[in-house]
């Protein structure tokens, strides 16, 4: 072959697409972006009946300095730090990722609503709830409870560990968790659209026509016939790997990203600091008053013993006498 043929094919090879593994969990998360289908999957979950999505407020962690403790999907609603984990194949570290994002999103719900961690006050956070929705080729139970204390070195029971983090772990392959699929409309349609893409690529032949062929078959169907119809290209590309081209696009555009991300670090450390040093002076203040309040009863002790009643009313109203007399008695 000669080096123009094989340029040829090289450059051909360059822009052919290939089934991105991850394209699951990018619908995953375009889905449930939505704040309503959000409202009725955490309904399913919770057999609770919000309807109100201004009482939802998303949380999720868009920091891509982090990309390690980026998450999915999580918010906060009725009184719950909910986190939504997608995988698209099984990983028994799920708890380890769980207590990295919930340390993350607890460290940004304390700042934000300005909470006093060394207050001598109580004060009261939104209890957690972690969810991994699997929806690998590996065969799993419906649910499954995944415990952070498995992962420990040292064995021994997990109620005797001083750290825990739980994640539920639920099977949302088409034909799992029956139920839930009934409670949660969106969550089923997901479901049979990740089987039918699966099936049609399994059958062989052009990729790009097996995806196109599925997104016909869900849309006939009503399977996510909104978004298929709307962003059926987005959706398409979402499915197939980028190419070369398309790949430096969003990588810049993540480096853009990400220079923001690092001014608004900077920005939260130093108003971080500023509390840091407002707290210290006010405890210095604080300090100081005590050592003043200590001072004055000591030499209301001494005026009272030495019968100098006379003295001791002067000094209510008079703090340069006051001052003067705590340097003359020593105080």
């Amino acid at each position: 072959m000669n080096i123009r043929k094989l340029k040829k094919r090289n450059a051909k090879r360059q822009y052919e697409h290939r089934v991105n593994r991850k394209y699951k969990d990018s619908l995953f998360r375009k889905i449930f972006s939505d704040r309503k289908d959000l409202l009725d999957l955490y309904n399913a979950l919770n057999g609770t009946q919000y309807t109100d999505e201004e009482e939802l407020t998303v949380t999720t962690l868009e920091d891509v300095i982090y990309i390690s403790i980026k998450n999915d999907v999580s918010f906060l609603l009725g009184g719950t730090m909910n986190l939504y984990e997608h995988q698209s194949s099984y990983n028994p570290n799920m708890p380890i990722r769980g207590l990295m994002y919930l340390a993350r999103l607890y460290q940004n719900y304390i700042d934000d609503c300005e909470i006093n961690v060394f207050s001598p006050v109580l004060k009261h956070l939104p209890s957690p709830k972690f969810i991994v929705f699997y929806n690998g080729s590996r065969d799993e139970p419906d649910q499954k409870l995944l415990r952070l204390t498995d992962a420990f070195a040292e064995e021994g029971a997990p109620e005797e560990s001083c750290l825990e983090c739980c994640a539920t772990m639920l099977n949302i392959n088409y034909g799992h968790n029956y139920e839930l699929m009934e409670k949660c409309r969106r969550l089923e349609e997901y479901s049979v659209f990740v089987a039918e893409v699966r099936k049609a690529l399994e059958e062989g032949g052009d990729q790009r026509q097996a995806v196109d062929d599925a997104i016909d078959i869900c849309i006939e169907k009503g399977v996510l016939r909104d978004i298929l119809i709307k962003e059926r290209a987005a959706i398409m590309n979402m499915v197939l790997s980028c190419t070369e081209k398309q790949y430096d696009r969003l990588v810049r555009k993540e480096l853009e990203q990400q220079e923001k991300r690092i001014k608004e670090q900077e920005d939260r450390m130093r108003r971080q600091q500023g509390q840091i040093e407002e707290q210290d002076s006010q405890m210095r203040r604080q300090q100081e008053t005590i050592r003043d309040q200590e001072r004055l009863l000591e030499l209301n002790r001494i005026l009272v013993r030495e019968r100098k009643y006379d003295l001791l009313e002067q000094i209510q109203d008079n703090p340069a006498l006051c001052e003067e007399l705590m340097v003359q008695y020593g105080v």
